[in-house]
């Protein structure tokens, strides 16, 4: 089990990794295409997109396929793919580039996810939170190197080219270990239809990851653009914020298999909302760079255990496959993605990107009441 664990750890780690390194390093993307607010929220958008598009047949293909190899070949994809973000000749033909990198990952979270389920079924404790904390820990680390090199002047072929070979040799190393579930799978998959959408016992577990995960991709895709553009700081003290929703992040899932225990799944959900809206709040209300990388931080905080716990909720859903519970809530999931980066982007243009913010500070309050009257039914 121990090597179960550790193999599945390490794809988290190498997703949060990658997403962390790419995430550091928009502010340059966004120089590199000479493009507005809205264009890079379209670009955004396509890779929301191809996530999207990826999710409802991911639980098909892995009944086929196992998710053991749908995780080490879309792991492997992302390595491949990021640096082609950075090579492509102009905004057009990068859309295409970004749509891929948004299915790798969007499989890849699905798989990942699927096997982190089996692996907390065999230790019979949630230990869910433990492995987006490691994602956690590698999106940290990965804004610190995407800093580093931004900081040095970095270009970002040799960035994205060095931290996907990085990366890809991890992926390697852990395929071995990654638990074989084909069987159940395989049975699992046969009382399912080729498009997967969620239930009615999945549907409002969906809706709250899609308010966090509109909150998670707006710190991820603007955070280190505020602390630039309306906060008037550099471009490696960008990276910071979003090393401290990171950090966050990271100290949140550590300890919320714990406070899950503790007051209860729907407890949890309900306090984590109300802790990351005093975060957002904060970073909207007093702007200086000490208050947004407290804020982001907070943020981190409250976003930290959402995930983790709609994730092994619908994982564990009876009669549903791992994966295919899991591709259910995050086919609705992830539409905060595929919605949040393209009305960020054009809210931004027309109103500045703080009064933009507005609109994730109103998802994350439709978030606190959907874990409110969740929890009453339950």
């Amino acid at each position: 089990m121990k090597n179960n664990r550790i193999a599945v750890c390490a794809y988290f780690l190498v997703n949060g990794f990658l997403l962390g390194n790419w995430t550091a390093r928009i502010p340059a993307v966004k120089e590199y295409f000479a493009v507005d607010n809205s264009t890079l929220g379209l670009l955004l958008f396509c890779m929301a997109a191809g996530a999207m598009t990826a999710m409802p047949f991911t639980g098909t293909v892995i009944s086929r396929f196992g998710s053991h190899r749908v995780t080490v070949f879309t792991g492997a994809l992302m390595c491949l793919v990021l640096p082609t973000l950075a090579v492509m000749p102009n905004v057009y033909v990068a859309g295409i580039a970004f749509l891929g990198y948004g299915f790798a990952g969007g499989s890849m979270d699905v798989a990942m996810n699927g096997q982190a389920v089996y692996v907390e079924r065999d230790y019979g404790r949630p230990i869910m939170s433990s492995f987006h904390a490691v994602f956690s820990a590698g999106m940290a680390a990965g804004a610190v190197v995407g800093g580093l090199f931004a900081k040095i002047g970095g270009g970002l072929l040799i960035h994205f080219v060095s931290v996907g070979i990085v990366s890809g040799v991890v992926v390697f190393l852990a395929s071995t270990y990654l638990i074989d579930a084909l069987t159940e799978e395989r049975k699992a998959g046969e009382d399912q239809p080729k498009f997967i959408f969620p239930n009615k016992l999945i549907l409002p577990l969906g809706l709250i990851a899609f308010c966090s995960m509109v909150g998670e991709g707006t710190m991820a895709d603007w955070s280190a653009l505020y602390m630039e553009n309306v906060v008037g700081q550099s471009d490696s003290m960008g990276a910071m914020t979003i090393f401290s929703f990171g950090l966050a992040m990271l100290i949140g899932r550590s300890f919320g298999d714990y406070f899950t225990n503790l007051w209860g799944s729907y407890k949890m959900l309900r306090n984590s909302s109300l802790l990351a809206i005093f975060g957002l709040t904060l970073m909207l209300t007093v702007v200086n760079w000490p208050m947004v990388l407290l804020s982001s931080f907070l943020l981190g905080l409250g976003l930290a255990t959402i995930a983790p716990i709609v994730y092994s909720a619908s994982g564990n859903t009876p009669g549903v496959a791992p994966s295919v519970g899991i591709a259910m809530a995050t086919t609705v999931g992830y539409a905060g993605f595929f919605v949040g980066p393209p009305t960020l982007g054009f809210l931004a243009d027309a109103f500045g990107l703080r009064l933009a913010l507005l609109f994730t500070l109103a998802l994350l309050v439709l978030m606190l009441v959907l874990a409110v009257r969740l929890g009453r039914k339950c």
